[in-house]
Order: C-alpha cells, then sequence, then structure tokens
C-alpha cells in the first residue's frame, strides 16, 4: 500500500506529481492511515474518518459514484455506525456518500447518522434543484462529459449552524467554522487537541478556484482572509478537499499564506484598477499573478486561473457590465458576426483570416474570428473547419480545466457537424481514455 504520507512530501517539494491521485489508484487501496484516529480516503472528493468509541466522525462524504465503495473503505476500518458527518460545502463531490450508511442504520436498528452543515447548504440544494438543467449543462460543457446528468435529490443536513459551533464526539472535539471562499456554505473543521485541520476546498493543491466562468459568484478577498486565519492556527496536519495532506506546521503555514497572497495580489491590483476607472478589458489584459506564485506545485492554474478569478472580482464588485458602451444592450451576436462579414468579404474570409492569425500564434485573436466565420453563416463547413483548429489549439495550450472544458466543447459542436454526428458522440471519441474529473 502506497505509503500517503511520503508521497505527499515528495508532491509538496515537486520531486513527484499527483496523478496516483489524480488516476484514483490511491482510493483502490482503501483507507489510508494519517495519524492516530485520522484516515483518509482520497478519492475526487477526500472523506476523512475519524473512529471513536461512540462511533464514526466523518468530514465529507465524496460522489454519488463512489458511495458504496467509501462505505466498504470504511468498514475495513471499523464497524462503528457513523455518528455524525459534516459536508464541508454543498458541491455535488462532497455530499453523496450517505445513502449507504443512512441504509444500513435503517436495517440494523441504529440510530440515522447525523448530517452537519453550514445553514447556507440548504439554500445551495433548493437552488440546484430549481437550475438542474442549467446545472447539468454547464457542468457537461465543464468536463467534457456529455452524459452528466445533475443530481435530483439530496440529502439535507439534519443539523445547521451559522458562524461557527462545537461538537463532541466521545471524547473527539470538533470547531466548526464557517467563512465564505468557492462557496458561502463552508465549514472549515478544526480539532485542535490533535492539531488537525480539515479546510475543504480552501485548499485543493490548485491556484484557488475562485474564478471558475460557468458557476455563481467567489469571494476571493474573504478567502484570502481565511486562509491568513487558518495559517495562524499552528495546525500540524491539514486535510484539504482535493490532493494530499501537507504535514509540519511550517509547511502548513507557508502553503496557506502562499494561496492567501496570490489571492490579496489579484483582489487588490483588480479593486485598485476599478477604483480609477478601467474597464474589465482593461484589467483583465493588465493584472497578473505573480509567476513565482504560480510555479508552486501546490498553486499551478490547473483547475481555476487567474484570470478567471479577476473577471470574478469585478462581478463581485462592479456587476455584468464592463465598461463598453456598445455591450450594455448589445446586437444579437450572430447579427454582428453576418455585419463583419459583409465588411469582410464573407464568412470565408473571416475563416481565412482567423488561419492568419493562429499560424502568427496569435491564438485569442484567432479565436475572436473563428467564432464570428461560424456565427456568420452556421452552416459553412470551412468556418467549422477553422474553429476545430482553433479551439483544439487554444485548447492545447490552456492549463486549466475549466478553459479546457469551453474550449474542448467548442471542437465537439464542430467536429459533430463537419462529420454529421452528434455532439455526445464526438466528446466520448474524444475523451474516451482520459482520466475524469467529477464535478
Amino acid at each position: 500500500m502506497t505509503d500517503i504520507i511520503d508521497y505527499a512530501d515528495k508532491v509538496w517539494k515537486g520531486e513527484a506529481n499527483q496523478n496516483a491521485y489524480h488516476h484514483g489508484d490511491l482510493r483502490k487501496e482503501g483507507m489510508h492511515y494519517i495519524a492516530e484516529g485520522a484516515y483518509m480516503w482520497p478519492a475526487f472528493g477526500n472523506v476523512y474518518v475519524f473512529p471513536t468509541n461512540t462511533g464514526l466522525f466523518v468530514y465529507d462524504t465524496g460522489d454519488r459514484r463512489t458511495a458504496e465503495d467509501l462505505f466498504a473503505a470504511t468498514r475495513q476500518i471499523s464497524e462503528q455506525p457513523v455518528h455524525t458527518a459534516v459536508y464541508s460545502h454543498g458541491h455535488v463531490d462532497h455530499v453523496f456518500g450517505m445513502d449507504p450508511f443512512d441504509t444500513e442504520a435503517r436495517e440494523r436498528g441504529w440510530t440515522r447518522p447525523t448530517v452537519l452543515a453550514h445553514e447556507n447548504v440548504i439554500s445551495r440544494f433548493d437552488r440546484y434543484k430549481k437550475t438542474r438543467g442549467y446545472n447539468g449543462i454547464i457542468n457537461q460543457r465543464q468536463f467534457q462529459a456529455p452524459n452528466l446528468m445533475w443530481p435530483a435529490e439530496y440529502r439535507y443536513p439534519d443539523v445547521t449552524f451559522t458562524d461557527q459551533t462545537d461538537l463532541m464526539v466521545d471524547d473527539l472535539q470538533v470547531q466548526l467554522h464557517h467563512a465564505r471562499g468557492e462557496t458561502d456554505d463552508a465549514a472549515i473543521a478544526w480539532i485542535p487537541d490533535r492539531k488537525i485541520l480539515c479546510c475543504g476546498d480552501f485548499f485543493i493543491w490548485a491556484s484557488p478556484n475562485a474564478g471558475n466562468p460557468q458557476k455563481v459568484q467567489r469571494f476571493a478577498h474573504e478567502w484570502a482572509r481565511t486562509l491568513r486565519w487558518m495559517a495562524d492556527l499552528g495546525a500540524e496536519i491539514l486535510l484539504p478537499g482535493h490532493g494530499l495532506p501537507v504535514l509540519g506546521a511550517d509547511r502548513i503555514r507557508t502553503t496557506l499564506t502562499d494561496a492567501a497572497e496570490l489571492l490579496e495580489i489579484l483582489h487588490g491590483r483588480t479593486l485598485e484598477m476599478m477604483n480609477a476607472g478601467a474597464t474589465l478589458d482593461e484589467v483583465v489584459h493588465s493584472v497578473t499573478a505573480p509567476a513565482e506564485l504560480l510555479r508552486k506545485p501546490y498553486l499551478a492554474p490547473s483547475y481555476d486561473e487567474p484570470e478567471f478569478v479577476i473577471r470574478n472580482v469585478w462581478r463581485l464588485y462592479g456587476g455584468w457590465y464592463d465598461g463598453n458602451p456598445a455591450n450594455l444592450k448589445s446586437a444579437p451576436r450572430a447579427d454582428l458576426a453576418r455585419e463583419i462579414a459583409d465588411l469582410g468579404g464573407g464568412a470565408a474570409q473571416l475563416a481565412e483570416r482567423a488561419r492568419t492569425l493562429l499560424a502568427r500564434g496569435e491564438h485569442r485573436l484567432a479565436g475572436h474570428f473563428a467564432q464570428m466565420a461560424t456565427d456568420a453563416d452556421p452552416q459553412n463547413r470551412d468556418s467549422h473547419q477553422v474553429r476545430v483548429d482553433v479551439f483544439g489549439q487554444l485548447e492545447q495550450g490552456a492549463t486549466s480545466t475549466m478553459a479546457k472544458g469551453v474550449y474542448g466543447w467548442a471542437v465537439a459542436e464542430s467536429r459533430a457537424f463537419l462529420d454529421g454526428s452528434d455532439h455526445a458522440t464526438e466528446l466520448k471519441a474524444k475523451t474516451a481514455g482520459r482520466a475524469r474529473w467529477a464535478f
């Protein structure tokens, strides 16, 4: 069995990558011992199990695809019932592992496990039900997963809290604190006697997911503040929502303060330009993240990226208006594309310009022309081929899951048109054999 602590040490130092984690190899090994009375199940959304004489305390519960595997892994280390489970937040990769434990309790006549979460988890689940179709669409696109169906039912918490609360499970003292970061419903668990910090998605071994172009508002400034608060706790074991544990007080402090600094710089510089009257376009193309921070093995822009964080800071303070008056009441995109095509000699000329820009390495500009060519003449095969070429290059060059998902979706749309197939078929072929993220 993999020594997960040794493995995590090598990854933090940059001596190894996290492929064994991301590909699910560690999860297949079952529960991993972290410290006395603390176990980790390294799924896509990590689960942490703390056995006590009264029952199990569980922090996060994973996603619905692996619920039975979580149950089996848990039963390998303990036959105790789950006493209390805490949702770190309401994202679906953290809240769908309770069903086997609830079923077990019902069949064996045990008290049903108590699920505890921040009060905003309830409104999140309610919102998910109202926007099930939309959430299905954006997650299909984000993860290039055409068969993804958004859940219709949820295991709501039995108990909620507002700002903070303490609980005791036998002799295990857990302090729960609420903060806003990736979500508005986060619950951080601090176990002071053991100096163990369960931080949820405040740390995920990547540049903080404070941008995400297709999801609801994130809170970069509050996230940074919370990271600094966590850094000052003196934790000796940091258990993240995704990725490997971080051990050692100095290392944890460095990890969390580096992440805080990254967010503070993006937030501060964006706000400074907004206050000076800059437009969104000017801000996005002027504010950058320090390269030395992005080179850290735990801050790489592999899931989200700084440019998207900047846009989310703008959205929080500035709304949706981007400073361009033409966009206040914009013309339909297809109408604008046709007018530009008419000026330039037709959609074919736009497509050719996109090719020229692509050859010059001006991929972003090429993307505008490729999309306009397709908008101007949606039945033009040459425009769709250029769209495949341009967004295929943008996908290859992208570092983040967010960007790759959007670009890859565009490629599959145009390939489906060219091949006379459906979009889902193209995506299945495109992503066959690829390790997938869940949500």
